[in-house]
């Protein structure tokens, strides 16, 4: 990609040579591959090839943004004047600064055991068909099997005014699959993501046929077996799942630094939580979320962000209180600190904004019996099926997909429809022991208008919390 290397290069010099007092480039290269399974047929394929360059530049104390598909100098050369013309014509009452950053020059990337280039889609197709068949032997009555397998290979290379050299490559594969199991006039539905970042080893990695069986034995007895789950104050243990649902919507959403300053309110929502709010206590002493882009295999892994930041754990709610915002260069300068890396774009001709990436409870040391072991009487929620929040990330209702009743510590009979209802605070505060049984899904993160749905992780171990309001 030397080329496209030279023409990043070209244009962040003649930003320079045009007084952007700051400017970047970031040619991104996009192959993805995916296709829909629908009750056993291939319903959708979509093979694509998307690359071009964007380019964002500070001038007059205010950004522009113009990016181009058309690899020449001289398309590039257009589309940096465009960048420094909308920059001089904003005329900002509030010059934009950013933050201090060193610069920096490397290239790094995710290892693919079985490279996702040499997997041929029928391949892929097959691997699907073979879940699809497993599910169909276990003998019940499943009228829709959806299944999803996406991959895209992202190669990118970014550089600024700064210094900054960076080149990267990112393979990434994800499976989403819904299926609804029908007894007599009932049924059941649900919903699972999992995304991986390497290889086709992903799927041998993810177990993906054992997981998918089992969910749909656990449907099956959920319909045969199940009952009405009990209301009332009560203490429930949650899943991963839950676990990852709640960090990434309650915690991670409303601490993003956009958010929190009102930029996002109009779009993507506002946040519960203030500007002079760091310190403020919404959980227990046990209750850590972190958001960390630098975990292994995680679908939303990165080294550098998309402004050339290294990216580290981010500790959003440490022992209860809230520690620290999700940050990009702007925001950073705007609560006077360092950026965190959270900047992301969803391609090349979007700007960067501030973003989740692999969103998780940190874990602790507590077996799920141990959780267990501590409930007179309550509930076991394994899965969720649906859940809401408001726009302030405050009031928020988890209905439970899988669960069970538990009786003096012991695992009893499944029970249907179990709801969490209740604000941040009280969800957080209500935990009082975090499990080591740390696991991950996937999903995608929501924001701005128009969306710009990026990949992301949902993750952390099983929780107990105490005494919460079930109905």
């Amino acid at each position: 990609m030397d080329g496209e290397r030279d023409l990043v290069d070209f244009a962040v010099e003649y930003a320079r040579q045009k007084g952007a007092s700051y400017a970047e480039a970031r040619f991104e290269r996009q192959e993805p591959e995916q296709f829909t399974l629908k009750n056993g047929t291939l319903d959708a394929l979509y093979v694509g090839a998307d690359r071009g360059i964007g380019v964002r530049v500070l001038a007059h104390g205010s950004l522009g943004f113009a990016a181009t598909n058309a690899l020449t100098r001289v398309d590039v050369k257009a589309i940096v004047d465009d960048a420094v013309k909308i920059a001089k014509a904003s005329r900002r009452k509030t010059p934009i600064t950013f933050a201090q950053e060193e610069p920096i020059t490397t290239d790094w990337s995710v290892p693919e055991k079985t490279k996702l280039a040499d997997v041929t889609i029928e391949e892929k197709i097959q691997e699907i068909q073979g879940v699809d068949k497993a599910i169909m032997e276990l003998g019940f009555k499943i009228p829709v099997r959806f299944f999803q397998l996406a991959d895209n290979r992202i190669t990118k290379y970014f550089a600024n005014s700064e210094g900054s050299k960076i080149g990267s490559y990112s393979p990434r594969l994800r499976v989403t699959y819904f299926l609804t199991v029908v007894n007599g006039a009932d049924s059941e539905q649900t919903h699972r993501d999992y995304g991986w970042s390497g290889g086709w080893e992903g799927v041998r990695e993810w177990g993906l046929t054992n997981r998918v069986t089992e969910e749909a034995k656990s449907m099956q007895r959920s319909l045969t077996e199940g009952k009405k789950s009990p209301e009332g104050k009560m203490d429930i243990v949650v899943s991963p799942m839950v676990s990852g649902i709640a960090a990434h919507e309650s915690c991670g959403h409303p601490t993003e630094a956009d958010r929190v300053l009102g930029r996002e309110a109009s779009q993507a929502g506002k946040s519960f939580i203030g500007p002079d709010d760091l310190g403020m206590k919404v959980g227990s002493e046990v209750v850590n979320v972190c958001d960390d882009p630098t975990v292994e295999h995680a679908i939303a892994y990165y080294v550098t962000d998309d402004e050339g930041v290294r990216a580290r754990r981010r500790y959003m709610y440490k022992e209860g209180r809230v520690n620290e915002f999700l940050q990009n260069r702007e925001t950073a300068a705007a609560f006077s600190t360092r950026s965190n890396g959270a900047s992301r774009a969803v391609n090349y001709n979007v700007e960067a904004i501030v973003r989740m990436a692999n969103t998780f409870v940190e874990p602790k040391d507590h077996s799920l019996e141990e959780l267990l072991e501590g409930v007179h009487f309550g509930v076991y929620m394994k899965s969720f099926m649906e859940w809401n929040i408001d726009d302030k990330r405050y009031n928020a209702k988890y209905a439970g997909r899988e669960a069970y009743l538990v009786e003096n510590g012991e695992i009893k009979h499944p029970v249907r429809q179990t709801i969490i209802e209740l604000t941040t605070p009280t969800f957080w505060s209500a935990v009082d022991a975090v499990g080591k049984d740390l696991d991950f899904e996937g999903g995608f993160c929501g924001k701005s208008d128009p969306s710009q749905p990026l990949d992301a992780s949902l993750g952390g171990p099983s929780m107990r919390l105490r005494n919460v309001y079930l109905r």
